[in-house]
């Protein structure tokens, strides 16, 4: 199920990412997001490579119980290209985003 990411604090919506059962359970039971990643088709955990961890604060399910709202305090950025958000551009391409890391220098 879809997972929508949001900064517990500011409302900030950091990422989209995908859920299942197992990704759920991991969550509840460690406190930081897990994910099912479809293209690689397993289980991971959000920072396993960056360390940019994120720590779940609420878990919220919509009124179909079929999408998942995360409320989450984000450790360093949570877009795999450097920004704080993955909603770092307009559709016209204008960046709006705050870049808080150099993806090169996180994975190597």
């Amino acid at each position: 199920m879809p997972a929508v990411v949001q900064d517990w604090k500011t409302g900030e919506v950091l990422m989209l990412a995908y859920m299942n059962e197992e990704a759920l359970a991991k969550t509840r039971e460690t406190g930081k997001a897990h994910y099912w990643s479809r293209s690689r088709k397993r289980l991971w955990l959000k920072g396993e490579s960056s360390g940019h961890f994120q720590l779940v604060k609420e878990i919220r399910i919509d009124c179909d119980q079929d999408a998942v709202l995360l409320l989450i305090e984000q450790k360093g950025g949570a877009c795999h290209t450097g920004y704080r958000s993955c909603f770092f551009r307009t559709i016209d391409g204008k960046i709006v985003g705050e870049k808080v890391f150099n993806p090169e220098d996180v994975y190597r």
